[in-house]
């Protein structure tokens, strides 16, 4: 280290025409539009400068003004730039329902409805046999009324929005009656009491955070009651001294006192639960002929569609509902529809919907078939006589989603034991890949978890670690 002179050394900076003029930055920038080239250029300089500025009294020695490293910075950014924020990722984490990582990925059969409805027009909002305007939610209305027996159906963007919409249709300005153990906070913070004071509607609770009693409900009713709420506590389970009402003693006491009752399923369940080791979720079906007034579920949780706030229950409440001016700011796109549509069509049409949904057949693969995937992937990761460990070891995964929030499934996965690095490096390294690998970290080893990954997958995670590995060994040498 040595002392410079700081305005000195901001005139080693080479200017941005000077950057822009050399032959390696007009190859690199020949794809892309030149205000971009020049932006990258003027964001890294000022960055330098900046960096310059913020030292006490001594800057570093090196090369880091040379226009050969300045050059090579910029075209490392230009490249970023030119890549997509929101990628593909492997999913070898284990988490069926994984909400950072995008929830459901969807069946074949919906990707191709999207890519067909997007390519040309369509009737999102025409009516072909009347030759004049109709509704978009007609064209799911139907099918998600023949799957779950429900009086009608309505279909908005999200889960959150479905449920801020039936409140804010059925109890703004008035209380909404619901269990203390109930009032769940769901992903990214937003709470069921924020949702309800948003929709103005009044919070009511009842009962303790353990313990609540069909007599709380019953006491807590008064003129200002417009709706009993119950919410499916899906990301968590209360175990113990506990007790609670179910749908069949709140649809009894709603019809006894004309109030109207509304369960929040979170992650819905179309189905009855057969993967091995699962305990039974109840299903939409079973709820709605508990008698429920009205239900609310996910699209793209356990359905195994795209994102959608599914609204099912009895006709007069719905047709309430689909007249909220809200509707418009919460409706669900062509995109979104089609793929929703076609993933109803397979649970309708397919018997064989198990294994065409990619979240039901990850939830019902055999413990054996994950334990033959886990042993190839082994035998050809040693078979490249890489610097790592490797076993195949059985394991559990989970199925995420908020859905099962205590329950573990039975998988096999691949752990690995990095020599010339540590487990850490060798994780963030993974995500550093094309595309990026999502592992996670148990005992200071890497987990693979099979249940997660696509049949294709595999050969790419083992190329991707013995690249990985070939070039930080070569390094080294």
């Amino acid at each position: 280290m040595k002392k410079l002179d700081k305005q000195g050394y901001l005139r080693k900076i080479p200017s941005v025409n000077e950057i822009l003029g050399t032959p390696e930055i007009q190859q690199a920038g020949k794809h892309v539009h030149r205000s971009a080239v020049i932006r990258v250029v003027q964001t890294l300089l000022a960055e330098k400068r900046k960096n310059i500025l913020a030292l006490a009294e001594e800057v570093p020695e090196g090369d880091e003004l040379s226009m050969q490293v300045i050059q090579q910075q910029v075209i490392d950014r230009l490249q970023k730039t030119g890549t997509p924020s929101l990628t593909r990722v492997i999913n070898a984490t284990g988490v069926v329902i994984h909400t950072n990582l995008g929830r459901a990925p969807l069946a074949e059969e919906a990707i191709q409805r999207m890519v067909d409805i997007s390519r040309r027009y369509n009737n999102l909002e025409f009516d072909i046999a009347r030759g004049e305007r109709g509704a978009r939610y007609i064209h799911v209305r139907k099918i998600l009324q023949d799957l779950s027996g429900a009086e009608d159906a309505f279909v908005v963007n999200n889960n959150a929005a479905a449920v801020l919409l039936c409140l804010s249709t059925l109890a703004r300005g008035k209380e909404v009656i619901i269990s203390r153990g109930e009032l769940i906070e769901i992903g990214g913070s937003f709470r069921i009491p924020e949702i309800m004071e948003q929709s103005g509607a009044r919070l009511r609770e009842v009962g303790t955070t353990n313990r609540t009693h069909l007599k709380d409900y019953r006491t807590a009713v008064n003129e200002h009651t417009a709706l009993i709420l119950k919410v499916h506590p899906s990301n968590y389970k209360i175990v113990g001294f506990t007790s609670d009402v179910s749908l069949s003693e709140l649809r009894e006491l709603g019809a006894e006192l004309h109030i109207p009752v509304m369960f929040d399923m979170g992650s819905g369940n179309l189905v009855s639960s057969e993967s091995p080791g699962m305990l039974d979720e109840p299903t939409v079906q079973d709820a709605l002929h508990e008698g429920v007034d009205i239900i609310t579920f996910s699209g793209d949780k356990l359905v195994g569609g795209p994102q959608a706030g599914i609204i099912l229950g009895k006709r007069e409440y719905i047709k309430l509902i689909a007249r909220n001016p809200l509707t418009r700011a919460l409706r669900i796109d062509k995109l979104t529809l089609a793929a929703l549509e076609e993933t109803l069509r397979i649970y309708y049409l397919d018997p064989d919907y198990r294994n065409r949904i990619p979240v039901l057949q990850m939830l019902s693969v055999a413990e054996t078939t994950l334990k033959r995937r886990a042993q190839a992937m082994a035998r050809e990761l040693k078979k490249r006589r890489l610097p790592l460990e490797v076993s195949a070891m059985k394991d559990s995964s989970k199925i995420g989603g908020g859905a099962y929030p205590v329950q573990n499934l039975p998988t096999w996965v691949v752990s690995l034991m990095p020599q010339t690095m540590t487990s850490q490096d060798l994780e963030s390294s993974l995500r550093a890949c094309s595309p990026p690998i999502i592992s996670r970290i148990s005992k200071e080893r890497v987990i693979l978890d099979m249940r997660t990954l696509f049949p294709e997958e595999a050969g790419l995670i083992t190329g991707s670690i013995s690249a990985l590995l070939s070039q930080r060994s070569a390094k080294t040498v």
